[in-house]
Parts: C-alpha cells; sequence; structure tokens
C-alpha cells in the first residue's frame, strides 16, 4: 500500500516542541563549530538496504507467530519497503534472497521497484536449507564431501548472479551453514579447502562491477565447527579469490562480548570491509532490534568507520549496509523503523566526535580525556538532528507513531488477509 500525502500532511507538518528542540540542538552545534548543514546532509545520504525476508514474521525452532497481514509475494514485499522508504526516508534499496524471493518477471519487478524508489543492493543466496533442491545440504554445501553437491550449490550461486544483473544488483552474499556438529564428523582441513574451491568458480562468474561479500558466523546450526567461523577465515579465503571479494560483518555473528569495533577497525585497515548485516544480541546470534541492547558498542562501530573514511583507510562509499534481522515478536515493519531510526542516531552520535581532539588525547595518552570526548558526543540527543533531516527529505516527523496512527497493520491485515504468510523464512 501507499500512503498518499494527504494522508502524511498532518506528520510531516512540524510542531512546536520539535522547532524548540531543534533550535537548542542547532545553537548548540553552531557553538562547538558543527555545520549542521553538512551533518543534515550526510544524515539524508545514508541509506540502509532493508532484507525482503524481514518483512514477514520470523520464528525459531520453537514455532511461528503469524502477525497477518504480511507480504504474500515480492511485489508486496516491495510495497512495504516502500511505505518504510515513505515515512523514514532511510531507506532506498532491498536485499533479495534466492530462492525465497525469486522474480518470476525481472523486468516488470525492476520497473515496480523503481517507481517506488527502490534499488537492489546484494543478493544473497541460499545454500543453508533444502529448499526443492535435487541434492541435500544436510551435510554442507560449498564444503561437502560430494562434489555433485558442491557443483549444485555452485550452480546456485551463480544462477543468483545472473537474476541480480537483470535488477541491477552490484552484489553477492554468501553465507554458509556449512560445518560439523560432533567431533570426526567432518575433514575440518578439506571442508576448508572444498569451500575455497567453490568460492574460486563463483568468483569467476562475478561481473567486473560487482563484489562478494562473504560472512562468517561462529556457530549455529552446526555446533563442534563452522568452516567459516570468524573475519580472519573469511577474510583468508577473501584474499584467495581477489579484490572484488570482501568480509561482511553481521553485527550477531560473534561470542558474547567481542569487539566487534577492532574488527570492523582491522577491515578497513587492510580495505577488507564489504559491508554490515545490522542487528543486535545479548547472549550470542540473537537477531535483536538493532540498537536495542548495545547502542554504545553501535556507536562506537561507527566511530571506526567515520574514522577510517576520513583517514583514507578504505572510503564510506565502498561499504554497503544492510538490516538483517529475524521478527518473532514484533511487527516487522515497526521494528524495521525502530531499527532504521537507532542506525540513524548512532551514525549522528558519531558525526559529532570532534576527532581532532580525540587525536591528541590518543598521541598524549590521555585517556580520561578519550573518554570524556567519546562521551560528549554519545550523550547528545541528536534526535532532533535526524528528525529534521528526515523532514527535509520528505519524511515524517515520527514514522512510528505515523505506522500507528493511520493503522497501516490493520489495513495490511484488511487487504491481505489474517493469515497471510511471508515467503521465506
Amino acid at each position: 500500500m501507499k500512503i498518499s500525502q494527504a494522508q502524511l500532511e498532518s506528520f510531516i507538518t512540524i510542531d512546536p516542541q520539535h522547532s524548540k528542540s531543534w533550535d537548542r540542538l542547532s545553537d548548540q552545534l553552531n557553538w562547538e563549530g558543527k555545520d549542521v548543514e553538512v551533518l543534515i546532509a550526510k544524515i539524508q545520504q545514508f541509506q540502509i538496504a532493508v532484507p525482503s525476508w524481514a518483512l514477514g514474521a520470523g520464528g525459531t525452532r520453537f514455532g511461528r507467530f503469524s502477525i497477518g497481514g504480511e507480504p504474500r509475494n515480492l511485489d508486496e514485499k516491495l510495497e512495504d519497503i516502500g511505505l518504510l522508504a515513505q515515512l523514514t526516508k532511510k531507506t532506498d534499496a532491498v536485499s533479495l534472497h534466492i530462492p525465497w524471493d525469486i522474480p518470476e518477471d525481472p523486468k516488470a519487478i525492476k520497473q515496480k521497484a523503481s517507481e517506488l524508489g527502490i534499488g537492489f543492493d546484494a543478493m544473497n543466496s541460499n545454500t543453508f536449507q533444502d529448499y526443492g533442491q535435487e541434492l541435500s545440504y544436510k551435510f554442507g554445501s560449498l564444503s561437502n564431501a560430494d562434489p555433485s553437491v558442491r557443483r549444485q550449490a555452485v550452480e546456485h550461486n551463480l544462477h543468483v548472479i545472473e537474476i541480480g544483473k537483470s535488477l541491477g544488483s552490484k552484489g553477492l552474499t554468501v553465507w554458509l551453514a556449512d560445518g560439523s556438529n560432533f567431533p570426526g564428523q567432518a575433514n575440518i582441513r578439506k571442508a576448508l579447502d572444498w569451500t575455497g574451491q567453490s568460492l574460486k568458480e563463483i568468483y569467476s562468474g562475478l561481473p567486473s562491477d560487482w563484489k562478494l561479500l562473504l560472512e562468517y558466523k561462529p556457530y549455529e546450526p552446526n555446533f563442534y565447527h563452522t568452516v567459516i567461523p570468524d573475519w580472519g577465515t573469511s577474510a583468508l579465503l577473501c584474499r584467495e579469490l581477489g579484490e572484488q571479494a570482501k568480509v561482511l560483518v553481521d553485527l550477531g555473528h560473534h561470542l558474547p562480548n567481542t569487539n566487534i569495533e577492532q574488527i570492523v577497525a582491522t577491515l578497513m585497515y587492510q580495505n577488507m570491509l564489504a559491508g554490515f548485516h545490522f542487528n543486535d544480541s545479548k547472549y550470542g546470534d540473537d537477531d535483536l532490534s538493532t540498537g536495542s541492547v548495545k547502542p554504545y558498542q553501535l556507536f562506537l562501530i561507527f566511530n571506526e568507520l567515520i574514522g577510517g573514511s576520513e583517514d583514507g583507510v578504505q572510503s564510506w562509499e565502498s561499504i554497503s549496509w544492510m538490516i538483517d534481522a529475524s521478527h518473532n515478536t514484533k511487527d516487522p515493519l515497526e521494528d524495521l523503523i525502530q531499527a532504521l531510526e537507532a542506525i540513524a542516531v548512532s551514525y549522528a552520535k558519531a558525526l559529532l566526535i570532534d576527532r581532532i581532539k580525540l587525536h591528541e588525547c590518543q598521541m598524549g595518552g590521555d585517556l580520561v580525556g578519550a573518554q570524556e570526548v567519546l562521551q560528549e558526543a554519545f550523550l547528545t540527543d541528536v534526535r532532533p538532528l535526524v528528525r529534521e533531516a528526515r523532514l527535509r527529505s520528505g519524511g515524517v516527523l515520527s514514522p512510528l507513531e505515523a505506522f500507528r496512527k493511520l493503522n497501516i497493520r490493520e489495513k495490511l491485515v484488511s487487504e491481505r488477509g489474517r493469515s497471510a504468510q511471508a515467503t521465506g523464512l
């Protein structure tokens, strides 16, 4: 569904409370020597892709709780992302998952996306589950001991590239569930070697203007060993492939208390950072709403990203930004609105860091001073800045409030049915 301009009018009008908070913040930032117009432009330009699989209710091995009005096909998924774009002005692309969302008519789908102001970010292949293919991935895909299974997995990825080319995508994300649950189940060294060989075949089919984003995960669904368990293994394989292959960081794919900002800084130092899957976690790979548990960590990650880009280590433009979460109990659209807002807020806070002063503290061994510089930026309420950037882009003052007051979920249920279930998960 698409919201009319008339329906949005009351949510676009600047209210007195926002005007007051924005005036106070802009005065403060100007006094600190910050150019608010530059800040607003950067926030407006920062866009995050929404994954096609995140628009329906998620689930666990224990169950799935439908919310009603879920998108029943790719057309409706694009419509939901178009709605998010209309409200938040923070997303302009979809990251498609194949085979969950194979377009029957790529030309028509591309046209529809264009009409909604949506492009196509990195494509996502799936060799982590059996989805009607001839051979099973029960014991692995690109690392499988059976060369026929490896060939099937390679061909699937090459097929995903072809679909992506027809849609205008420029990237392929590869995540493997490959590994083993018990000691002795797999030859760990050979499994890694077979994975490398398979990836080389996929890489050879990559267009020259594409990139391959290689993801990693320490555990699940295999709990003894995972073929690509960490950023180092992913980077090792990428180096063997070539310059178009880089490491994708999923914020949830880390063991508890991992220093993710250090991983980001190290990958940028090597010009090996492909992009992000934004989410959050408390214990492990929990797929929680971005910024709901560790907002300071997200801020510190953006600190490294902005710092690395400004230092010329790796350009901001070379990095892909995507959300990846499972909405098991929340309304997916509400959760995505919250996630897009949390990402924008963390980014805006990191833009306020006094990098000259931070550098002086680092060079002078001033630990207290460095902490104060970071805390000063993190504790600044930048929500008026983010709202102002959104309003100037044509979005609404409060996307979540608009979503609820316009009864969007109820309207989707009315259009699609209470039992409508999203394809994929």
